[in-house]
């Protein structure tokens, strides 16, 4: 343990407990889970040895990475990657019944269907995929699959027998008893994408023997009509009661429906870049009828990226933004996160944008000496090098618009909820006081309506209710309201 220095407890499992640490030697995060053998049964040794099997033999971006295992106090210790954004179970709970928009259910989705199809192709079954079992980074955009404690090794094309993992997500096959393969994690696969998709497990019940009544029946709650056909139909294709009807990994990323998510996915984890095809659907197989299927080829280069397809590959933007004026004479293009921006708006001192999965994007000048801290999107006039970054602080937030003022900006979510931040002098963001903000906070005088526009002056806002009422804040000089 003298590398490690133990922060917190931040789990206790059956097998063990999990600390949060820092690594003495470059104070990275880091956790530990501690595992007692002692006292441990011989097939619960094995269980534990069989994590750090598994571990050793994975290494993929979007799973957790396995650093090293050693014995301490007679117990097992397991050093792996921190994932501080939580689970995706929490993720999921925190958005209080708001749906989530397709691209993002699709951009958590293929990160789970890559790391997946690393898993098989190593001949391993994960046996417990489930949302408390994903993990994000700390801008909760790239996903970790972790918890590999009960899963198996399949020397061969053996089917295995054990009933293991979290009763909501076992399969048909597992609840009769049958011999199972691959096509078990599908299945579960299929009830992490309904649950994204509506916020619930496809399957609860009060008790187990209803539970499994559920999944053998493929009882299910059907998906909103909001999203398309083409993912209620492949939801529907992986929860199908008989496993060889349920489609194989290379099958599902060939699919129309996440071959864009698949070539737009961009990671910035480690070493690993996403690269892009210059012409991504021509190396698709198509069937007999034009439509695409079979495999899409994968291929991991020197560098660590994964491309796919074959031919020229390439990083390309999936949409442009151009500033100028305020000394930038011709429009500067700015630096983008390999996201669809679909609105802006420029302050004095900001320039936001709202991506396509509503996250709040901001473009701002690095701060150069060590004078005060800009406010978010803060920039220096006359000064052409821009940064761009996600805003925190959004966490369970979908973003459908934005506004800036002087010092401050707006944004308004999908729920129709106005939140500011940024200066509050003048009392332009609206909370009762002359604070200052960091992060996004919700107008609290306004939360009871409905608000569906909402624009910005220097030093003022008007905010439109459904109801066409108007409502005004801020600064009342000069003849502007209030």
């Amino acid at each position: 343990m003298e590398k490690y220095e133990k922060i917190k407890v931040v789990g206790r499992g059956a097998f063990g407990i999990v600390h949060l640490c820092r690594r003495r030697g470059d104070g990275a995060a880091v956790i530990l889970k501690e595992i007692p053998v002692e006292q441990m049964t011989r097939d619960e040794r094995l269980s534990a040895q069989n994590e750090c099997q598994v571990l050793k033999l994975l290494n993929h971006p979007n799973i957790i990475e396995y650093y090293e295992n050693f014995l301490e106090d007679k117990a097992l210790m397991i050093a792996m990657e921190y994932a501080p954004g939580g689970t995706l179970a929490d993720y999921i709970q925190k958005r209080c019944n708001s749906l989530l928009d397709e691209d993002t259910i699709l951009h958590f989705f293929v990160q789970i269907l890559l790391a997946m199809y690393h898993v098989h192709n190593k001949l391993i079954l994960h046996r417990d995929l489930k949302t408390q079992n994903i993990l994000l980074d700390k801008h909760q955009m790239i996903v970790k699959i972790g918890d590999f404690g009960i899963s198996k090794i399949l020397v061969s094309k053996s089917k295995a027998y054990t009933v293991v993992g979290t009763p909501c997500y076992i399969s048909p096959e597992l609840c009769e008893g049958k011999p199972y393969n691959q096509k078990s994690d599908i299945w579960a696969l299929g009830c992490v994408l309904y649950e994204l998709a509506s916020l619930k497990r496809a399957f609860e019940a009060a008790n187990l023997p209803a539970l499994v009544l559920k999944i053998m029946s493929g009882t299910f709650a059907p998906i909103s009509d909001r999203y398309s056909p083409e993912l209620r139909g492949l939801v529907l294709n992986m929860l199908n009661l008989d496993p060889s009807k349920r489609p194989q990994l290379n099958e599902i990323m060939a699919l129309p429906v996440c071959i864009r998510p698949l070539l737009n996915l961009y990671t910035d984890i480690g070493n690993v870049k996403m690269r892009r095809i210059e012409k991504p659907l021509s190396n698709v197989q198509h069937g007999p009828h034009g439509r695409p299927g079979g495999r899409i080829p994968g291929s991991r280069s020197r560098d660590g990226a994964l491309g796919l397809g074959m031919g020229k590959v390439h990083t390309l933007p999936l949409s442009s933004v151009y500033t100028w004026g305020s000394g930038i004479a011709a429009p500067l293009r700015l630096p983008m996160l390999n996201t669809e921006v679909l609105q802006v708006s420029l302050g004095r001192t900001q320039r936001m944008g709202v991506t396509r999965s509503g996250r709040l994007i901001t473009w701002e000048v690095p701060s150069v000496g060590c004078g005060e801290p800009s406010l978010p999107g803060g920039m220096e006039p006359m000064q052409p090098q821009f940064i761009s970054r996600f805003l925190e602080g959004q966490s369970g937030v979908t973003i459908k618009s934005v506004a800036c003022g002087d010092l401050f900006t707006t944004c308004m979510t999908d729920r129709g909820i106005i939140m500011t931040f940024g200066s509050g002098s003048n009392g332009c963001l609206g909370h009762g006081s002359f604070n200052d903000v960091s992060q996004p906070k919700i107008v609290e005088a306004l939360p009871r309506y409905e608000l569906v526009q909402v624009s910005c002056g220097a030093s003022h806002v008007l905010a439109v209710t459904n109801e066409r009422e108007v409502f005004a804040w801020g600064r009342g000089d000069n003849g502007e309201p209030p």
